[in-house]
């Protein structure tokens, strides 16, 4: 009797160790869930795409009338006898994203032979778009574009371009001379960009009967005069700075100029004069 309590208290004893172990390995297991479960939680609150940041809202949400964006004091002086002193504007489908305008004349000076003169305004608007960019952006890459497109144009010769400082943003003017309907022309076109606009105005000349073919330097120094003009009627015009700006006292609305003039966004053609 005496030897069996001793063997009774070693079985017994042994008996619970497992259940210690059971036991122990149930909480080792809780810890190691707990720590899944965080960081699954944890992944979740982090693995969504980043939101995107607003882009920037477009400097200027109207354009002016291209017609009346160049002095008529300056269209006289470069379009002498121009045949509508008041231009032609070209036909657009919504003139607050797109309008030009243009004039021509030929000025004859008898047995002198006469002067022929071209000038031409178009102006492009880009809105700020979530999946396209900024205004400006947007315009920038056009205004890369248009630059690009003027050096390229069909048969001009001795194509120089040059940065035309003082005019918006950043503005360059291209020069080249073109021979048609039997007669040499100067021509210059600048390409400028301001804010979310891109303005692209083009003037040229040519002598007829006998007259002298006008100098690439007046041609360009007229160009960039009115380009001037042109670029800074811009930033005058209503709508700058916030989609609620009021329009300018005597401006025509959005709607009242889509009245006056719809159709297609071509510009008018560039007329030459009969010799």
């Amino acid at each position: 009797m005496h030897r069996s309590a001793p063997r009774l208290s070693r079985i017994l004893a042994c008996a619970a160790v497992p259940v210690m172990l059971v036991a122990v390995g149930c909480s080792s297991d809780s810890g190691s869930d707990a720590k899944k479960n965080a960081g699954s939680s944890s992944s979740d609150a982090t693995g969504g795409e980043p939101t995107k940041p607003a882009v920037e809202p477009a400097k200027f949400t109207d354009l002016p009338d291209a017609c009346t964006s160049i002095a008529k004091k300056t269209v006289k002086d470069l379009v002498p006898e121009a045949k509508k002193a008041g231009g032609t504007a070209g036909r657009s489908s919504d003139l607050s994203v797109r309008g030009s305008c243009s004039w021509n004349g030929l000025d004859d000076k008898g047995v002198k032979g006469s002067q022929y003169r071209w000038l031409s305004v178009a102006f492009t608007r880009f809105d700020s778009d979530q999946s396209l960019g900024s205004g400006a952006a947007r315009a920038t890459e056009d205004y890369t574009k248009q630059v690009t497109k003027e050096k390229a144009s069909e048969g001009a010769q001795k194509v120089a371009a040059a940065a035309a400082p003082g005019i918006g943003d950043e503005a360059t003017a291209i020069t080249y001379q073109l021979n048609k309907t039997d007669e040499d022309f100067e021509y210059a076109t600048v390409v400028a960009r301001t804010g979310n606009v891109v303005v692209t105005l083009t003037y040229n000349g040519a002598g007829y009967a006998g007259a002298k073919t006008p100098s690439a330097a007046d041609i360009l120094k007229g160009a960039q005069k009115a380009a001037k003009e042109a670029v800074d009627k811009v930033g005058a015009t209503a709508g700058a700075g916030s989609a609620e700006a009021s329009p300018s006292a005597g401006g025509a609305t959005k709607e009242e100029k889509k009245d006056d003039k719809k159709g297609d966004e071509k510009p008018e053609s560039e007329a030459s004069p009969k010799s």
